[in-house]
């Protein structure tokens, strides 16, 4: 390739170099450059080698970290965000900021560490989902597309695929739009879930970074 149309900032949090290993082991987890890392990434888009830059999993508190040492704001904020996590407080921040949400996890996200996937088990969105002819996943897709979010969701199943696509021509009501917000929220992307339990965080807080914003 020539260029990137986006490059993104993955985590506001690094590791020590080396081969990948997940789960991250906590030994290996060091305080992130922001400052270095940004102007990198500032001067990729500066010689073309990117369109836009951006983040992930940043929450409000680290955004205005970056927005005082940047020239180039973040352009988008991918993050986790469905019917079951609505990221409220982050949507509202971002909005005046001008950096526009990417939700992944649009359907609750794959099942792991034995927890159940909350978006797709959902009462409200299956009886919503019941009384429209829609699935609980097209009624997920549907709302965060209402929210002017874009949307990252992928299935190697040919009939969800079409699925995914029947979104378009329809719309939520206002009392279903109040039935959403009404659900319990729970995030699932979490930074405890990608560390091994090996060795001891000494040099980062955690609670910087998995910060949680309702």
């Amino acid at each position: 390739m020539d260029y990137l149309d986006l490059y993104l900032m993955h985590w506001p949090m690094s590791a020590k170099p080396g081969p990948a290993s997940f789960p991250v082991k906590r030994d290996d987890v060091v305080p992130l450059d922001l400052e270095g890392v940004w102007e990198a990434m500032e001067e990729c888009q500066r010689l073309g080698l990117t369109r836009t830059i951006g983040v992930s999993n940043f929450t409000t508190r680290k955004l205005e970290e970056l927005l005082t040492l940047a020239n180039i704001p973040p352009a988008i904020n991918q993050v986790e965000m469905n019917p079951g996590w609505q990221q409220q407080k982050l949507r509202r921040y971002c909005a005046n900021k001008g950096i526009f949400i990417t939700a992944y996890h649009p359907l609750g996200g794959q099942i792991t560490f034995g927890n159940t996937n909350h978006v797709l088990t959902c009462d409200v969105l299956k009886e919503i989902a019941t009384a429209k002819g829609k699935t609980a996943a097209q009624i997920s897709l549907r709302w965060i597309l209402e929210q002017d979010v874009g949307i990252v969701v992928k299935s190697f199943n040919i009939e969800r695929l079409r699925q995914n696509l029947e979104i378009f021509n329809w719309e939520l009501s206002q009392e279903e739009l109040l039935q959403i917000s009404s659900i319990t929220q729970k995030k699932a992307a979490r930074v405890q879930f990608m560390l091994s339990n090996e060795g001891s965080l000494t040099s980062v807080n955690i609670s910087d970074i998995d910060i949680i914003e309702t």
